[in-house]
């Protein structure tokens, strides 16, 4: 059986194609076709196709690919309509979810009012957060771990060693206050 397709030429990433008729069996392989048609060119959206050939090979019972045969409609050479080129999912989506191009729109954009009070809802947002008991902050038992580690031994310290210890104990504390409430 005949296929009339697209043969490939060109440099990587600068494609030209041949349109071609091939045994449908065997790829378009080094000039091992029956016929050549035209080329096609996407980068410069050029394109030369023998209309009188197309039609022979048609004739001969030829089928050609989807892109050949949306090209020979666009060209009129066959009358119809499109086909479909792009591929399609392998997985196909779920009833209960929402399809990739499709966007939920039962949402409305909102709006900014400037001066104005804010909502009914906006207050009861506020309400409820004010009502949360605010939870209590952990006890750093590190720092109490140090504390006793470096603590001056029976008469073996000095004071100026509490003191530090009391100052790196202050900074600390201070340091996770400020991790905890994002300042």
């Amino acid at each position: 059986m005949l296929s009339i397709r697209l043969f490939r030429g060109g440099k990587k990433h600068q494609p030209s194609y041949k349109i071609v008729v091939v045994d449908k069996k065997r790829a378009p392989k080094g000039g091992r076709f029956a016929a050549e048609l035209g080329y096609l060119n996407p980068i410069t959206k050029e394109k030369s196709l023998d209309k009188e050939k197309a039609k022979k090979w048609l004739s001969y019972g030829a089928q050609p690919s989807d892109t050949v045969y949306n090209l020979f409609v666009k060209e009129g050479i066959i009358e119809g309509s499109k086909r479909d080129v792009h591929k399609k999912s392998k997985n196909p989506p779920k009833a209960d979810q929402p399809e990739a191009g499709k966007e939920d729109k039962t949402e409305a954009p909102v709006e900014v009012k400037e001066n104005s009070e804010p909502s009914a809802s906006a207050k009861a947002t506020a309400d409820k957060k004010a009502e949360e008991p605010k939870a209590e902050e952990p006890k750093d038992t590190s720092l109490e771990e140090e504390k006793k580690e470096e603590s001056p031994k029976e008469g073996g310290g000095s004071s100026s060693d509490a003191k530090a210890m009391a100052d790196k104990e202050e900074v600390k504390k201070e340091e996770v206050k400020n991790e905890k409430t994002g300042a």
